[in-house]
């Protein structure tokens, strides 16, 4: 090549001049490098577009076959959890734990710690206060049924007292004559000896 060719080449990749050249290179390995460098880029350009058609090609023949993008997100997931889960540091960790849950559950504090809830359970105070916690439910439970009955019972005493049965009377007197009237009937009703509402 000559000096005009190095220059368009040059200027053509961003390279600087001649004599910005790193040191210890000569011209020529210089050259070398960019000719090899300008390949590099252009494989890289074209590698790019096959992607590109392969990615087209890939996501047609996913949808010929129904796969949807929430069934490939579903199948990533998956893949990713197995991977995961047969990771090096997953599988230490997952040991690691199973070692610790092994030792705390056969430590001396555990194991008395689990003897001394067992020997709370059976104590007699422990007895007691279940007991007396049920007893008391059992009480509420009663007063609030008492207090049920006594509301109906309450209302039973008024609805047969005097003045609910006038009020009652009158009620019944107005319906009828409400309904009378709507019938066709006259205002007669077997209650209208009772006093007008």
């Amino acid at each position: 090549m000559d000096s005009s060719e190095h220059g368009s080449s040059k200027s053509s990749t961003g390279e600087a001049s001649a004599g910005t050249l790193p040191p210890g290179l000569t011209e020529e390995e210089a050259e070398e490098i960019q000719v090899e460098l300008t390949k590099v880029e252009d494989e890289i350009q074209t590698l790019r577009q096959v992607i590109v058609v392969k990615e087209r090609h890939a996501a047609e023949l996913k949808r010929r076959l129904g796969i949807g993008p929430l069934s490939e997100i579903k199948q990533n997931l998956t893949k990713g959890w197995h991977e995961v889960q047969c990771s090096n540091p997953y599988m230490r960790t997952s040991q690691t734990l199973g070692d610790l849950n092994r030792r705390v559950s056969s430590s001396n504090l555990y194991l008395t710690a689990s003897a001394t809830l067992e020997e709370i359970g059976r104590s007699d105070a422990y007895k007691r206060t279940q007991e007396t916690l049920s007893q008391a439910g059992h009480m509420t439970s009663a007063a609030f049924s008492s207090v049920g009955s006594a509301i109906r019972n309450r209302f039973g005493e008024m609805r047969n007292s005097p003045s609910f049965k006038s009020f009652e009377d009158k009620v019944e007197n107005m319906k009828y004559k409400v309904m009378g009237r709507s019938n066709g009937e006259s205002d007669h009703s077997p209650t209208s000896n009772n006093a007008p509402f």
